[in-house]
């Protein structure tokens, strides 16, 4: 059992971190201002401080530089959003032991958590070597969702390639969840234990991203010694820098020479990188460094779009559902059957992200313990697709969601436009072929009639 001291003037954030380390077992203090943490600090003497980079009173990085001065053997994990990573990469240059970046994983919170407190109590060269705790290995790899017969492809493949130490490289378009297969080969692996550390190569700037991966100059480790018996993902790996590819190919060859020396102080990771590009194509392009490609190329996996993979909507959308519903603390809502049909045969551009918003959203519209096609984002439920006619093979969007009135309008525009082309532009013509008088098609087609002109 540790004591932890907790910074977060975000109350509930605050309350949720406190409840899951108690539940690990540990000891909380928990404060929503740095005056009454600092003073709980220098009372209880912490194990571990957990603070948030901008709490009310006082900047984050001040406690840390405090703790470092004051408490060197207490280690203090920062707890930063997506817009300050560059600020929470100079706290760990001031001497934290970790950050993690908003709305972070509550596992990983867990897991940064004790191996801060390893480091604290054995330093860094022996926290490095110490032994996984448990290992939470599962026949069928976390966080995959779905029943298509391309999931299962991956399933298998997560399940083969899992306790293999090749680098991995996951293609596939923005939001199909590339992560959640790099998550899941990690939680697969016998690394399960150990860290899981992820990178998006396209939201830092360029020397920000250099520090994250190969450490600072006073000493502090970059990622992969962070990562160190654990796993590496590298998402967005198409963004690096010429520049920092030729460093981190470098850096892999000394890492796989120390291993082929049997160097036992060498780092130890399993590397996973991912992109939205087509990597050889950029290869080819000179765009990125054919020997990294290479490198990192050993096992390609392509994780396919969801219009190619529909049957893996409902199990999605049930997962999504109960997701939320524990988030909110809140009964799990029903889908009704039509708001179904119309989330089953939308496109889905942005993939499983795309999803998970549009459930989310309608959740938050819906009125009652049902979500119904009204609920739903307006380019989802005022676009579906039905047969022109009975004997075409085509088919047509309708509108769902507007009124009759606008839909037979704009239905008769086309209509009109397309008679007009039939009769090379001559309105007159038209009006007669259509049944009309020439004032009502100048009406429908929102014209003056003053601009009449012979055919």
């Amino acid at each position: 059992m540790a004591k932890l001291v907790i910074i977060d003037d975000e109350a509930a954030i605050l309350d949720l971190m406190s409840k899951l380390c108690r539940a690990d077992g540990h000891t909380v203090f928990g404060f929503t201002t740095g005056v009454e943490g600092m003073a709980a600090i220098r009372g209880q003497a912490p194990d571990l401080v957990i603070v948030d980079l901008r709490i009310g009173d006082m900047n984050g990085l001040d406690l840390v530089s405090m703790c470092r001065e004051q408490f060197p053997n207490t280690a203090v994990i920062m707890v930063t959003g997506h817009g300050s990573v560059e600020t929470a990469v100079e706290a760990m240059r001031l001497g934290a032991f970790d950050y993690l970046t908003k709305p972070f994983d509550l596992g990983d919170l867990i897991k940064t958590v004790n191996q801060g407190l390893a480091h604290s109590k054995l330093g860094n060269s022996q926290a490095a070597t110490l032994a996984p705790i448990a290992s939470i290995r599962s026949n069928s790899p976390s966080k995959l969702i779905g029943h298509s017969e391309a999931i299962q492809r991956i399933y298998e493949i997560v399940r083969r390639i899992a306790d293999n130490d090749s680098p991995v490289l996951l293609e596939g378009e923005f939001g199909v969840g590339k992560h959640m297969v790099a998550r899941a080969l990690h939680d697969a692996s016998r690394r399960s234990s150990a860290p899981y550390k992820e990178l998006q190569c396209s939201a830092l700037p360029e020397s920000v991203l250099e520090a994250e991966l190969f450490g600072h100059t006073l000493g502090q480790g970059g990622i992969f010694s962070r990562a160190n018996g654990g796993t590496v993902h590298l998402a967005e790996i198409h963004a690096l820098p010429l520049r920092i590819q030729a460093q981190l190919n470098t850096f892999l060859d000394e890492v796989q020479s120390r291993r082929s020396a049997w160097n036992t102080n060498g780092a130890d990771f399993r590397l996973i990188v991912s992109t939205t590009l087509n990597l050889e194509e950029l290869t080819k392009k000179g765009a990125f460094r054919e020997d990294l490609y290479y490198r990192l190329s050993v096992i390609p996996l392509n994780i396919p779009p969801l219009r190619q993979r529909r049957e893996d909507i409902k199990p999605l959308v049930d997962y999504f559902l109960k997701e939320l519903a524990e988030r909110t603390d809140s009964k799990v809502k029903a889908l009704d059957t039509y708001a179904f049909e119309f989330l089953e045969k939308y496109p889905w551009p942005g993939n499983i992200s795309e999803l998970r918003n549009a459930v989310e959203r309608a959740c938050a519209f819906a009125d009652g313990d049902r979500v119904r096609p009204a609920d739903l984002p307006t380019k989802v439920s005022q676009q579906i697709e039905v047969a022109t006619s009975a004997s075409a093979a085509g088919t047509t969007q309708l509108p769902i969601g507007t009124t009759l009135d606008h839909f037979i309008t704009g239905q008769e525009r086309v209509f009109i436009q397309e008679t007009l082309k039939y009769n090379n532009g001559s309105r007159e013509k038209t009006a007669s072929m259509l049944g009309i008088s020439i004032a009502t098609l100048y009406r429908k087609m929102g014209l003056n009639q003053e601009r009449k002109t012979s055919a």
